[in-house]
């Protein structure tokens, strides 16, 4: 849940913090007042897209800070997302965030007091808060937010089935649109295969070995370079191990005389012992100098015959390098990617007779597929459309229904038999779903768009929400004036739903129904202060008293009025007495 939200610098808003709790959290106040920036800095908050039109020129950033407490179903998903970005939450159990908007339009994100990408709010938002506003409802009406909603409360063997199905159109189409593009493109992919062949059969011919050409270049400077590597070579051997025609020592018998005469005063002086210990290493290294060079003079050899194949191997190579990549590494290489490619440009009858019966068994799979998806959402149907009626008959439409219409999708481009049934199929499977309300006996049964109104949708949407609280769902609901069009015992009932969803979430509301407002478990009130040069808006928790009086401005827009507060008095006592019940 949501504990406390800061917010500085956000439209008419400079610095206000809302403290809030568990249960119901009601926001009133004056139109204009600044409701709204309160929903705006929780979209910010949790990765919505900043608008730094609304940021206030003084101090030129706008800052929303939240501190969430990390709880239930919620709280380990969180966690580790968190952690993966290399955050942390604090000790006490509640995570830090933070988003800062420049009127540059520069966007900042912390959490746990760590830079984190925006996405990282976002990621944590869609785990632990769902916002509902007077959009929600225009969503509501679009029929892929309806397929959407149902599929949500089918539950999660559903959804995994959805998941499946989505794998599985997708491997189909593919196979399918990799068919139809070798049959329209042969030509072309015929001529691209004959210049791969061409190259790689001219590869094949040179048969080019990985790090050949280095190999090769070196040992070409050694057989060039042969006569003035073994005068280096030999003269280095005499010097250290004698044998040449003058009669000086060679360093190999140097050291030694060092080392012994050294050895014979260690008695006298350990030090000494220590450097007779050093030369005796330096005289085995000698030593196996020695050996080596004797070996590297044996292993020297002009051989001219040598070096012209060297020469003529080095010439091959250097066509390939010429065509097809800048050393021999690279040839290899585009000579692996040629034989992969000449693979996806096969049109031989043998690959498009496999590749058409590999898209049939794919297309009877997702046939069958799609029809346990058709049947899990017929019976998802019912029993949602029955939970949403009982909900509209608290919400006072009593006499309203809800139906859902599961039905085949028109057939379009891409169509499947599905139960019998020729349809259009998607990735979302073969069905459309639509949400129909009969408002009243006798009345036709009609699409949402055409047979609710503003005040009906907005119950709807509520009865909706209702519904899929029970089915689980992020642990912070935030409703903005989603009371629009309503009044009277029907925003009572409206309060009563909110309540009751707050039994089990942490709810925010942003209303101007005082009905609604008296089922609170914290009231807040955005007020405006014109008193300087520039209209700042804050908020402000009310209690008792003050309460009457702002359920009494809401009433009747007289907030000293005994008989307003009066009335106010009553609906809080209503309110609570229902609360309790």
């Amino acid at each position: 849940m949501l504990e406390e939200l800061r917010i500085t610098g956000l439209g008419v808003i400079e610095d206000t913090t809302l403290p809030l709790t568990r249960g119901m959290n009601v926001i009133t106040g004056e139109t204009g007042a600044g409701k709204t920036m309160v929903v705006t800095g929780l979209g910010l908050l949790f990765g919505g897209r900043a608008d730094a039109g609304r940021v206030r020129a003084e101090p030129g950033r706008a800052t929303v800070e939240g501190r969430l407490r990390l709880t239930g179903n919620a709280a380990s998903a969180v966690a580790a997302r968190v952690a993966e970005a290399g955050a942390e939450g604090d000790d006490d159990g509640t995570l830090l965030m933070s988003r800062t908007v420049t009127v540059e339009g520069r966007s900042k994100a912390h959490v746990g007091g760590r830079t984190v990408p925006v996405s990282l709010l976002s990621d944590v938002g869609e785990q632990v808060v769902a916002v509902h506003g007077q959009s929600d409802q225009l969503r509501l009406l679009r029929p892929s937010e309806q397929r959407g909603s149902l599929d949500r409360f089918a539950g999660p063997d559903h959804e995994k089935l959805l998941v499946e199905f989505k794998e599985l159109f997708g491997r189909w189409r593919g196979v399918a649109d990799d068919l139809a593009d070798r049959r329209a493109n042969a030509r072309t992919r015929a001529q691209e295969a004959d210049l791969l062949r061409l190259g790689l059969d001219e590869i094949t011919r040179v048969d080019p070995q990985a790090g050949e050409d280095e190999e090769l270049r070196a040992e070409a400077q050694r057989l060039e370079h042969a006569e003035g590597l073994r005068t280096a070579a030999h003269i280095a051997h005499q010097a250290i191990a004698g044998g040449g025609e003058t009669d000086s020592e060679d360093a190999t018998s140097l050291v030694g005389t060092a080392r012994r005469t050294l050895e014979s005063q260690s008695t006298v002086d350990a030090k000494l012992g220590e450097y007779a210990a050093r030369l005796e290493e330096a005289a085995s290294l000698l030593g196996d100098v020695s050996v080596e060079l004797s070996t590297y003079l044996a292993s020297l050899d002009a051989d001219p015959a040598r070096l012209q194949q060297i020469y003529e191997r080095r010439a091959a190579l250097r066509s390939l390098t010429r065509k097809y990549a800048d050393d021999v590494d690279g040839v290899i290489a585009w000579a692996d990617n040629a034989k992969a490619r000449l693979s996806a440009l096969d049109t031989s009858d043998e690959l498009l007779d496999e590749l058409e019966r590999e898209m049939h068994r794919l297309a009877g799979e997702a046939a069958e597929l799609a029809a346990k998806l058709r049947a899990a959402r017929l019976e998802a149907a019912g029993r949602f459309a029955d939970k949403v009626t009982v909900e509209l008959a608290g919400l006072a439409m009593p006499h309203a229904r809800i139906s859902v219409l599961v039905v085949p999708r028109p057939v379009g481009d891409i169509s499947l038999v599905v139960d019998g049934v020729e349809s259009g199929i998607t990735p979302d499977g073969a069905d459309d779903i639509e949400l129909r309300l009969l408002a009243h006996p006798g009345a036709p049964a009609l699409p949402l768009q055409k047979g609710a109104s503003g005040g009906e949708l907005s119950r709807v949407m509520l009865a909706i929400e209702v519904v899929f609280a029970g089915v689980g769902g992020p642990p912070t609901l935030v409703f903005d004036e989603v009371d629009s069009g309503v009044g009277g015992r029907a925003a009572v009932e409206i309060g009563r739903r909110l309540a009751r969803l707050a039994r089990n979430h942490q709810v925010l509301v942003v209303t101007h129904l005082p009905q609604v407002a008296a089922f609170a478990d914290r009231h807040l009130v955005v007020a405006k202060d014109t008193g300087g040069a520039i209209t700042t808006s804050g908020v402000r928790v009310v209690e008792e008293t003050e309460r009457a009086r702002e359920l009494a401005r809401m009433l009747a827009g007289l907030p000293d009025s005994d008989l307003g507060i009066a009335h106010a008095e009553e609906l809080l006592a209503v309110a609570a007495r229902e609360r309790a019940a």
